[in-house]
């Protein structure tokens, strides 16, 4: 896994909560299984992280705001909030990597 994957799997995350209705309700029929999975892995990574990366993850992709729109609600500089953003991918890649090597390690 590389930070462009876990930026992949954002959108990804972002897409399924703006859509978490019509998910939800497909599931009856055909289960989202990759999707769902991949967004519980990630909330559970995330149930550990720093306070400001928590509520940074939380605002951009679980409530869908942009980057911007966060900027100007948090009254931060976009270039702050772009930061703040890159440290949780790198969060996100650190964790996720150790994660990954410790169920391939049994």
């Amino acid at each position: 896994m590389d930070i462009e994957q876990i930026r992949e799997d954002l959108k990804d995350i972002r897409f399924y909560y703006s859509m978490k209705e019509t998910f939800e309700k497909g599931a009856t029929k055909v289960k989202a299984t990759a999707t769902i999975k991949k967004v519980e892995k990630y909330n559970r990574v995330m149930e550990n992280a720093p306070a400001r990366l928590y509520i940074l993850y939380v605002s951009l992709y679980l409530e869908n705001n942009t980057q911007t729109s966060l900027a100007d609600n948090w009254c931060y500089t976009r270039e702050y909030i772009k930061d703040l953003n890159n440290k949780l991918c790198d969060y996100l890649l650190k964790e996720i990597t150790k994660i990954d090597k410790e169920n391939e390690n049994g």
